[in-house]
């Protein structure tokens, strides 16, 4: 008996131990993980609170969020059903949870300018509920509720259906981000002092009225400081429709066989087939020229922030139009429709394997093969303007030059989707294709670009 009363009191002793052991282990077992996505340093009028809980291994935890400032706590999440204020809150997972909730002064009324802190806490049971684990993320925040100034300041803006135009404006605080909007699509604004404006207020920048976009759509400079508040303001403009061509493309075999094998081969992995000719030449009009273009659209990003020329840019030398920009094609091979696309550019006759030179000062930023361009180069020329030359012969520059306006960059030919020596032309803004017409025109240059800086205080020559 005397036995039993020892081995029952040891397993006691035991279970004591091992069951102390698992609560001290327990607590050393790490609590969710948290990962705070916004806001990451300000608050505005409609800033949102977003961060993920991962409680991997055991059930969805316990969350709170408070929100602090002038020493006032304030529960802006929590997980208690019978508590207020809730979330959006996504489930991605049996043991993970996104929520989103706002934190802005629209949310809560007695935000106000200064400092504050947002704190998330999320608690889950460890070792099957013997213990729970916590983690805690906080920030520090400055709340900004002011929203930022903007207004227009150049006069007299007229733009064509896929044409450029330019702007002068002012934006304040200096920290915005500031731009133009057109419709739906944004083209980001330079430092006035760029174009010699000493106001460090000012900002200038191109914009186009795309050849897709409708001739009423809003233009609207904007500045959006890094709490999200924003301010905007329109521009006074008058646009003008301009026709688009319409053509219709004979494709026969020959020229299938010619371009489709070629284009395959110097664009390993785009999936073309080259057993089908028709359906290959598909696969490049389509869904190549698609990913070409959006290679092109990218490049925006490494315009430099200056302008690097000071005279109107030039067309081909002693060139002859073939096609127009936005010129709508349709294509048909034995007679049948097989396909439609825009043609973003002016094809430029002039001698076979003729010297193309830049049509403007500027930085080569691709000098490359490019699909259905073919042998490619494009210059960067400041403030988002840049020019694309296509289906190129040989090229002689390298990404990196720099290049004067007139200066060779290479030879025409037909490489790429083309049916015969020519160069493709375009220019861009932002990345977006616009009509070179106006760019090609001292009187433009002059008028919208040029006078527009002298006038707000900057330097820009004056062209006659």
């Amino acid at each position: 008996m005397r036995f039993l009363m020892r081995a029952l009191l040891f397993l006691v002793i035991l279970g004591g131990l091992v069951l102390g052991g698992a609560y001290l282990y327990a607590g050393t077992l790490p609590g969710p993980t948290i990962e705070l996505k916004s806001p990451e340093k300000f608050v505005g009028q409609n800033t949102q609170l977003e961060f993920a809980v991962d409680a991997s291994g055991t059930e969805v935890p316990n969350v709170d969020a408070v929100f602090e400032q002038d020493g006032q706590a304030t529960t802006i999440f929590t997980t208690d059903a019978s508590a207020q204020p809730q979330g959006e809150v996504k489930q991605e997972g049996p043991n993970r949870m996104f929520v989103i909730r706002p934190i802005g002064k629209q949310a809560l009324p007695t935000l106000k300018a200064g400092s504050a802190r947002v704190t998330v806490t999320a608690t889950a049971p460890v070792l099957y509920g013997i213990r729970t684990a916590s983690t805690s993320v906080t920030r520090d925040l400055e709340v900004r509720l002011d929203p930022p100034r903007v207004g227009v300041v150049s006069l007299h803006h007229f733009i064509n259906h896929g044409g450029p135009e330019f702007v002068v404006f002012r934006a304040t605080p200096p920290d915005v981000v500031a731009g133009v909007r057109v419709g739906t699509v944004e083209y980001p604004a330079f430092a006035g002092s760029t174009v010699g404006i000493q106001d460090p207020a000012v900002r200038v920048a191109f914009f186009v009225l795309g050849y897709d976009q409708d001739l009423t759509s809003p233009v609207i400079v904007f500045a959006r400081d890094p709490a999200g508040n924003q301010a905007t303001s329109n521009v006074q403009r008058k646009p003008s429709r301009k026709p688009f061509a319409k053509s219709r493309i004979e494709i026969n075999d020959t020229f299938l066989q010619t371009v489709v094998p070629a284009i395959a081969e110097n664009t390993p992995g785009a999936g073309i087939d080259t057993t089908d000719l028709l359906r290959g030449f598909l696969t490049i009009n389509r869904d190549l020229r698609k990913q070409n273009n959006a290679t092109i659209a990218a490049l925006a990003a490494k315009t430099k922030p200056e302008m690097l020329w000071r005279e109107a840019f030039s067309q081909l030398s002693n060139s002859a139009i073939e096609s127009r920009f936005a010129d709508y094609r349709t294509y048909y091979h034995q007679g049948k429709e097989i396909d439609q696309q825009v043609h973003l550019g002016f094809d430029l006759a002039s001698l076979q394997q003729a010297a193309v030179e830049s049509a403007n000062r500027g930085i080569v930023i691709l000098a490359n093969y490019l699909g259905i361009y073919g042998n490619c180069v494009i210059v960067d020329h400041g403030l988002g303007v840049q020019s694309l030359y296509a289906h190129m012969s040989t090229l002689d520059v390298k990404e990196g030059d720099t290049v004067e306006k007139g200066q060779t960059l290479g030879r025409t030919g037909a490489t790429g989707l083309a049916g015969g020596d020519h160069l493709h032309f375009t220019m861009l803004v932002n990345g977006v294709s616009v009509n070179p017409v106006e760019l090609w025109d001292p009187h433009w240059m002059e008028d919208r670009v040029f006078r527009k800086i002298r006038e707000a205080g900057g330097q820009a020559p004056t062209l006659k």
